[in-house]
């Protein structure tokens, strides 16, 4: 009876985490995309004028178009190409999800950030409550891992195996799944997908798990490539189920 409602409270955690995601991913959604689209057909015009009149353009006006250009590529705009890019949002539901996931998780890249006054407002209660309840996740998921290594330890045990060696080799087993898992398999569909090496590959795995997410390497940024649908989603599952990993591996 215990185990069967040990098991619903954490399917109900686990429903209640992702639709909490889910809704704020569609709240960021519809907060920050009209004023981005504003955004893109500014930093369109903008171009345009000085294609039209860059031989024309004082050593000020070159300045404020430096300026501009500078602000509006921090702002995740990059007027470069042709129209058609513009048609494309950084506040699709898919980046949208994958956002509101680095908010909880605290990684927060820094390439994508809300612009609006109510987008703002919305990311801070929405990390407020979202922050404890990514702790509370994890901490379940780390503890139905940790299950599987007593498991582990019992299956060992009952083949007569020392109690200090199954710990030694229950860490062991954990650390170099999680790895490979986590760690190096991730790193070459960074490789394929991103066009990175795979020491990058790596590299951005690490500072993703660790929450540290200087925000250098970012995943689908790339304007020259195409990725597939719902790509940052699945990125952003990666990095949950990856930060209850460590978490195991502290709980060890």
């Amino acid at each position: 009876k215990a185990m069967c409602s040990g098991k619903l409270q954490t399917a109900l955690l686990v429903a209640g985490y992702f639709v909490y995601l889910l809704v704020g991913a569609a709240v960021f959604q519809a907060l920050e995309r009209t004023a981005e689209k504003q955004e893109k057909m500014a930093a369109a015009q903008m171009k345009k004028a000085f294609l039209q009149n860059f031989t024309q353009l004082t050593v000020v006006e070159m300045e404020q178009f430096m300026k501009n250009l500078i602000e509006a590529i921090q702002n995740g705009v990059y007027p470069v190409g042709n129209g058609s890019q513009f048609e494309e949002s950084n506040w699709d539901f898919s980046n949208s999800f994958f956002f509101a996931g680095t908010v909880v998780s605290t990684i927060g890249y820094g390439t994508l950030h809300p612009k609006t006054a109510g987008g703002q407002i919305f990311c801070v209660f929405f990390a407020l409550f979202g922050i404890p309840l990514n702790i509370v996740f994890l901490h379940r998921v780390g503890k139905m891992l940790s299950l599987l290594c007593k498991k582990l330890g019992k299956f060992l045990y009952e083949k007569g195996m020392r109690k200090k060696k199954i710990k030694f080799l229950t860490l062991l087993f954990f650390l170099a799944t999680g790895i490979l898992v986590f760690l190096f398999l991730p790193s070459v569909f960074f490789q394929i997908t991103e066009g990175w090496s795979y020491s990058e590959g790596i590299y951005f795995a690490f500072i993703t798990l660790s929450t540290i997410g200087f925000g250098d390497y970012v995943i689908g940024k790339q304007s020259d490539r195409k990725y597939f649908s719902y790509y940052r989603v699945l990125v952003a599952i990666w990095i949950l189920f990856g930060l209850a990993w460590i978490a195991l591996l502290f709980n060890l």
